[in-house]
């Protein structure tokens, strides 16, 4: 996509801001929208809509009328199955002249807000982009990505998204959550390191907006903590019992895991 295109950013909070200043640093001229804004998007070719979930197709639906012919909307919201339902139900005929992509970018911090947003909070992330099948995504859209520091683009179904994200960040966010409220975490200091650096980061998410996010979710997040439980259900069994060889053998599962994969995490 040219540069001399016009982007609309709508949330001005961590993810909109970081892309409102990665956008301005690539060259694109940029409008940015809070919530309630009721113009800024009419000439934009691309209108970013950072909002939670649950916000996203109302806006959209209030709004589109006003969207430019061939204006691309992308949401950037944590799940995507009920957005693009949301969608096909307010748009039963199609969008017409302007289109709509689901859209994750791979990145964040365990901090919110504008205040906490960076030109180069995507530099080497993945922005998913969601699509229904037979649909394809213009260059101009993946080259928009890229000019912001993503790595590359990952194009999948809404169903594999909502799935793969209750591993890779919500149940992450649950285990945070429980394990920083544990007693003994605020006497920390003088015994930790990394592992508790690494344990404790995300364990401070939003309220609001993850309990949105696990909840629209819970079907894909379910099957996935119960799995994480029982192996942790293993591992009390083995040290209940002193078990030195069961609990040998699931570190040694866990390694042979994790080689599989390790190096592209570290």
């Amino acid at each position: 996509m040219k540069k001399a295109a016009k982007v609309a950013v709508v949330g001005m909070g961590l993810i909109g801001g970081s892309f409102e200043k990665a956008a301005l640093r690539a060259g694109y001229a940029v409008n940015s929208l809070h919530h309630g804004d009721a113009s800024g998007f009419e000439d934009a070719e691309i209108i970013l809509v950072c909002l939670p979930p649950s916000a996203v197709v109302p806006w959209i639906l209030e709004h589109s009328s006003s969207f430019k012919k061939g204006a691309v909307v992308i949401d950037i919201a944590g799940v995507k199955r009920s957005i693009l339902d949301g969608i096909a139900a307010a748009f039963p005929s199609g969008t017409g002249d302007w289109r709509f992509i689901g859209g994750h970018p791979m990145a964040g911090k365990e901090v919110a807000g504008y205040a906490n947003s960076s030109a180069d909070l995507f530099n080497g992330a993945s922005m998913i982009l969601v699509l229904k099948e037979c649909e394809t995504v213009d260059s101009s859209v993946r080259d928009f990505f890229l000019s912001l520091g993503f790595s590359r683009v990952v194009i999948t179904t809404a169903e594999r998204h909502d799935q793969m994200i209750s591993f890779t960040s919500q149940l992450c966010h649950l285990i945070s959550s429980a394990y920083v409220r544990d007693e003994l975490a605020c006497f920390h200091e003088g015994f930790s390191a990394g592992s508790f650096r690494d344990m404790a980061r995300v364990g401070a998410p939003d309220p609001e907006m993850w309990t949105e996010l696990f909840i629209q979710n819970r079907d894909m997040l379910m099957p996935v903590l119960e799995r994480y439980i029982s192996r942790l259900e293993d591992f009390r069994s083995s040290l209940a019992a002193g078990d030195r060889e069961r609990m040998k053998t699931a570190l040694a599962e866990g390694v042979a895991a994790k080689a599989v994969f390790g190096k592209e995490v570290e």
